[in-house]
């Protein structure tokens, strides 16, 4: 009996298959083969086609099912981890009816700071935990105002997830964890936020109905399972955004625990049991995998845009050295890179930087001192010290990491990189053999009552490694820091 995860990231989706009984992946695949595109057609826009997603999820599961020689009437539940606060919209047919805003576009900022503005600080933070920022119902917003003749089509609105299942199962529904990375989520009366709805003129009959994070939310179709090679009737037990999965993955449900990811993105995300919320909105609270009216467990979410974007940009720039290469030249390189700084803001519109986009910049470069082993130890050191600065706003929060897990995988991979966060962060870092698919397949394994408890899915899973802080490290990379909060502040 196998149990299957999907986790749709912007730049690939990945399928794994995880035996039930012994709870080790068997098999897992990728696609595409390179990375997804992400189109802008206008400066600050970044959209993806939903039905490339869904072509991706069919290819990698066939894929997966055939190199791991599992047969597709062995799977018992499906589970889903997806890329957040994306914007999908279909008619009453389920058809796609433009690109998904996807979670990097910066279109609705303006919009969500304005309602920010108008409804109040407190009403929207006390209700939403948030400002309504970029979010998804901003974006909707953008769309009613700019395409509405074709808002006027829209039936249900979801999220890339919420997309995915209902290509499964034909259902469209959501969740309330789901609602909440939207701006849909009153917190405070625990329903959809019509306020913020009635202030966008937005209709709420578009929201799709919740079920539960971990429950019955549809079971396969005839036409999906004959697109996949699975047998119809399987339960889609299970899904959450990607960094609330991420979570899951690594076993981080209770108030203290702390998951870090570093793909596209850069997160730190850490659970708390408290309604608190950064007044700036800089970092952000959304309902974790297991809260509910009856029990608080809150995600507080530290996202950087500008992470692995920024490490494949560079890795291309130099001629596609691989990324050994880039770590063994940055290891040649002193901590603080000789005064070379990288922002690694050119991703969109930065919530921890209050919704600025200040784009990626080069700073203290030294044509004769300089050469492309500075330049990778600059980028991931600017990433890592990103990182940092989004943790001293989640201190503010009383989110405090003493200990950090991550998956092996992106660049957690990296040695020197988990030492530069784990020296300046003061926290141990432990790496886990997991990733997203896999705990979704887990995830999956708990909803559909395969594991009756948590610690069953999710006890077992192993540590293959532990970086503590290096004390010899702690004074270069201190000053480090420094020079590149300075470079930063002069820029906001």
């Amino acid at each position: 009996m196998y149990l299957l995860g999907i986790d749709i990231g912007s730049s690939s989706i990945k399928v794994s298959l995880v035996d039930a009984e012994s709870k080790l992946c068997k098999a897992s695949a990728q696609e595409p083969d390179g990375e997804a595109i992400i189109r802008s057609p206008q400066p600050g826009f970044a959209e993806q086609d939903p039905n490339e997603w869904w072509q991706h999820i069919v290819n990698a599961t066939k894929r997966a099912l055939r190199e791991g020689g599992i047969d597709g009437q062995e799977v018992a539940a499906i589970g889903i981890a997806y890329q957040m606060h994306g914007l999908v919209c279909v008619d009453k047919n389920q058809q796609v009816l433009r690109p998904s805003i996807i979670w990097c576009d910066s279109r609705a900022v303006e919009i969500g700071n304005a309602a920010f503005a108008d409804l109040g600080a407190e009403k929207c933070l006390s209700h939403l935990l948030n400002s309504p920022g970029n979010f998804t119902a901003s974006k909707l917003k953008w769309v009613k105002d700019n395409e509405p003749e074709l808002y006027a089509k829209i039936d249900k609105i979801m999220l890339p997830g919420d997309f995915a299942a209902m290509k499964l199962t034909g259902d469209a529904v959501t969740t309330v964890s789901g609602l909440s990375e939207g701006m849909f989520w009153d917190f405070a009366e625990e329903k959809p936020a019509k306020f913020l709805l009635e202030y966008y003129g937005l209709d709420e009959e578009k929201l799709c109905p919740t079920v539960p994070t971990f429950g019955h939310q549809g079971s396969v179709c005839a036409a999906a399972a004959r697109e996949l090679g699975l047998k119809a009737g399987i339960p889609v037990s299970y899904r959450a955004g990607d960094q609330p999965n991420n979570a899951l993955s690594l076993n981080v449900f209770e108030s203290g625990d702390i998951a870090a990811t570093g793909g596209t993105s850069g997160v730190v995300y850490g659970v708390s049991d408290l309604r608190k919320f950064d007044p700036q909105s800089r970092v952000n609270t959304f309902a974790h995998v297991n809260h509910s009216s009856e029990q608080t467990r809150l995600g507080v979410l530290l996202c950087v845009n500008g992470t692995g974007i920024l490490n494949s940009w560079v890795r291309r720039l130099l001629g596609n050295v691989s990324y050994k290469e880039m770590d063994d030249l940055a290891r040649s390189v002193a901590p603080g890179s000789e005064g070379l700084c990288v922002l690694p803001f050119g991703n969109g519109a930065e919530r921890m930087l209050e919704n600025r986009n200040i784009g990626a910049a080069f700073a203290g470069l030294d044509f004769n001192r300089h050469n492309r082993a500075h330049m990778c130890r600059a980028a991931q050191e600017g990433i890592a010290f990103s990182f940092i600065y989004g943790i001293e706003i989640m201190k503010e929060m009383g989110v405090v990491p003493q200990n950090i897990r991550a998956g092996k995988a992106n660049l957690f991979l990296c040695d020197f990189f988990r030492e530069t966060l784990a020296t300046l962060s003061g926290a141990e870092i432990d790496l886990l053999d997991t990733d997203g698919s896999a705990g979704a397949a887990r995830g999956a394994g708990f909803g559909a009552g395969i594991y009756k408890t948590r610690e069953e899915a999710f006890g077992s899973i192993r540590q293959v490694g532990k970086t503590s802080p290096v004390d010899v490290m702690k004074e270069p990379l201190q000053a480090a820091y420094a020079n590149w909060k300075a470079e930063l502040t002069a820029r906001i």
